[in-house]
């Protein structure tokens, strides 16, 4: 009995032909660009779904595109980096495209710099980072290789797109709502930066400046207080207690973010001190864990999932051969929620 060969497998021009459309159609229809008209494009999807075709990375990257986009992320744990994929899965849901997903190594340069490589090296045909902390300089040397959007930084580059939240502006809704609760000592927790930077580029070093003018304005200067630790469960944790460790303690501390606040929660908790009744704590982030009822965190909102959405809309526009760059920026909200009260009577 004859042997069977391994089966053909279904190329583009099979597809083509199956659609009775050019193969420059169904390429269009792959990339999701423009041109292709609705009827055009259920005719090729139905011609992909019946003949089950997929496309093969590796011709595609010989011939210039593998559709695939990589995402850096600092690391896995932040919730709020959750609500930015969902967005950015929401964007590439109907396309041909997918994510590729690596780990910066949070504050570590060098772990930044080789999974910055790594996606490069895999030729992915345009890259999303989310907070990154390497130096401008190499983030537009890199723009020049690839496509790039960079979320969450403030500085302004003709070589790549950046969304951001107005962190100025939410910090300065978190501090002020503190301060109408009553409360003049308010603390804050911000984390260390391992690179030199430029200032007020990173997030956490905008909201700790806006926090020290907002207090500033209100006369409160001599109340400022800052733990720099980490954005993370342990650097909130630690954080609290460099802060309950003062004398007089605050009355009140203003997170940086809800994975820092999550900490501060836990380290008052240990401490025997209730929330908000002895002490008010506010993130950033709005993530879902902070609408727990048993967490109920005042957070701001700066809706991680639209600024997902609009990153990766914003990075298959460059993929297409846009050049110009652009900025999109979130305007925040405040959540004020149980963790947040009324200044105690007592603090002087």
């Amino acid at each position: 009995m004859a042997e069977r060969g391994p089966r053909r497998r279904v190329t583009i021009a099979d597809v083509a032909r199956h659609a009775q459309v050019s193969t420059t159609a169904v390429s269009k229809v792959l990339r999701n660009a423009y041109g292709a008209s609705p009827a055009m494009r259920d005719r090729v999807k139905a011609a992909i779904e019946e003949l089950g075709y997929r496309p093969h990375a590796a011709a595609r990257a010989m011939r210039g595109r593998t559709f695939t986009i990589g995402v850096l992320l600092p690391h896995i744990r932040n919730p709020f980096f959750a609500d930015v994929l969902d967005g950015v899965n929401e964007q590439l849901a109907g396309t041909s495209y997918q994510a590729i997903l690596v780990q910066g190594g949070g504050t570590d340069l060098a772990a930044e710099s080789r999974a910055i490589e790594a996606l490069i090296d895999r030729q992915v045909d345009g890259i999303l980072m989310i907070a990154p902390l390497t130096a401008k300089s190499r983030l537009e040397e890199v723009a020049a290789e690839m496509p790039l959007i960079v979320l969450g930084r403030h500085e302004r580059s003709s070589a790549y797109d950046a969304v951001f939240d107005d962190d100025d502006a939410g910090t300065e809704l978190v501090v002020r709502h503190l301060i109408e609760l009553g409360h003049r000592r308010i603390g804050h927790i911000s984390q260390r930066c391992p690179g030199r930077g430029r200032p007020l580029a990173l997030p956490h070093l905008t909201r700790a400046e806006t926090y020290r003018r907002v207090m500033d304005e209100h006369g409160l200067a001599a109340e400022i207080a800052i733990a720099v630790t980490s954005w993370t469960e342990e650097g909130g944790y630690d954080g609290t207690r460099e802060l309950l460790a003062r004398s007089p303690r605050p009355t009140a501390i203003f997170a940086g973010d809800d994975q820092a606040a999550f900490g501060a929660l836990a380290a008052l908790h240990e401490a025997g001190l209730s929330v908000p009744g002895d002490m008010s704590v506010a993130g950033d982030d709005n993530t879902k864990l902070a609408a727990m009822a048993n967490i109920s965190l005042t957070s701001v909102d700066q809706d991680g999932v639209l600024m997902g959405r609009t990153a990766a809309r914003l990075l298959l526009e460059r993929v297409e051969g846009r050049a110009a760059a652009m900025r999109f920026s979130v305007t925040p909200t405040l959540v004020p929620r149980r963790s947040t009260g009324p200044a105690p009577a007592d603090q002087g």
